[in-house]
């Protein structure tokens, strides 16, 4: 998003990575679901994974020998939606397979909090190379850090299969999709996720509000980038040392109101350590949601239909948080960055009312003792 701003000083092009990634999970999730279930999980995330590893080097050339293009980056934006599309489902459906039942919203929880604390450390350490080095330097770190990636993967010993596989077939998409109309719950649960992130889409426009508004620059850039993890990662703290939180529907509803809230008023500050409170406090909200909303989808799916359920939720995730960049990026061309942001988190509200009437099951949804059946 750092170069597409720098070669095209137009939110109008960060809302159009958002459109480029987009494509490839809307047409390909269902399938790479099916792939999930019907073949080793570990080895799709492996093979997913170097297809990103060889877009950054591309992408480390072509920078640091000056070639890169639009045309280019939304090439490899393209290709690596596509890898991701294939690798999301098999890793999700993966973590049910190496835990306990009892244990697994700790499981969750520990899971997210490593990946917060990448995130942490990721965008903050991009902005500082980045003003120190140049952007063609962050490519070069990033395809050695997913080389250690395919590493911890390549050690991971999954259990044997006890139930026969699918065969990757529209009718095995169609049994995922049947399963989710009888769960209004998990439906339920993705549709509130993908609704409130589309409406509250700011992380497109940071570059902006980084540039023009806070002026803060590449380095404040990282920071504030940051602070969306530094939050989820104090909140998956929390959670970890406290009981697993069993109401997890009404957690996740909750946390969607604080989600919107804080994005409302990120859109009205002005003030550089405000901004990073309010972001710190979306990213705790939305790590609430993330744990609350894994476990209630994880835990009422079937292992044999995990990876295509899972593909499912990762349709509505790719739709939020794509679809989300690119009604960020229009909607502040258009008008201002300002408007996009507070009325996104306004229409987060509104989402979250709507779906507590027509969906109720979502919020009485507990955490059963019973693993889930496939009939």
């Amino acid at each position: 998003m750092w170069q597409v701003f720098d070669l095209s000083g137009s939110a109008f092009h960060l809302g159009l990575i958002g459109l480029v990634r987009f494509v490839p999970h809307i047409s390909m999730s269902l399938l790479a679901g099916a792939f999930a279930d019907s073949f080793d999980r570990r080895r799709i995330a492996m093979a997913a994974q170097i297809i990103p590893a060889l877009c950054a080097v591309t992408l480390y050339v072509a920078t640091t020998g000056g070639h890169a293009t639009l045309s280019l980056i939304y090439a490899l934006v393209f290709a690596i939606a596509l890898a991701a599309a294939f690798e999301a489902p098999a890793s999700s459906a993966l973590l049910p397979t190496l835990v306990p039942r009892s244990i697994f919203p700790n499981a969750v929880t520990i899971a997210t909090t490593l990946t917060s604390l990448a995130r942490v450390t990721g965008p903050a350490v991009a902005g500082l190379v980045i003003a120190g080095v140049g952007v063609g330097a962050t490519y070069a770190v990033q395809a050695s850090l997913i080389a250690g990636s395919l590493a911890a993967l390549s050690r991971i010993r999954t259990p044997a299969q006890t139930e026969a596989r699918s065969t990757v077939s529209l009718q095995s998409v169609r049994e995922g999709i049947r399963f989710l109309r009888r769960k209004r719950a998990v439906l339920g649960a993705m549709t509130l996720d993908m609704f409130a992130v589309i409406f509250g889409g700011v992380q497109a426009l940071l570059p902006v509000y980084a540039n023009e508004i806070l002026k803060v620059g590449p380095k404040g850039y990282g920071l504030l980038t940051s602070s969306l993890e530094i939050g989820a990662l104090l909140m998956a703290v929390l959670l970890v040392v406290r009981p697993p939180i069993q109401r997890v529907g009404r957690a996740l509803m909750l946390s969607v109101a604080v989600f919107g809230v804080a994005t409302a008023l990120f859109g009205l500050s002005r003030s550089f350590p405000l901004s990073i409170c309010l972001y710190m406090l979306v990213g705790m909200a939305d790590q609430v949601s993330v744990v609350t909303r894994q476990t209630l989808i994880q835990l009422a799916t079937p292992d044999a239909l995990r990876g295509r359920v899972s593909s499912v939720n990762m349709v509505f995730i790719g739709a939020s948080n794509h679809l989300g960049a690119v009604e960020a990026g229009f909607l502040a061309a258009l008008t201002s960055a300002t408007f996009a942001v507070v009325s996104g988190g306004i229409g987060c509200l509104v989402v979250l009312g709507i779906v507590a009437a027509r969906i109720p099951e979502l919020g009485a949804h507990r955490i059963g003792g019973e693993p889930a059946k496939l009939h």
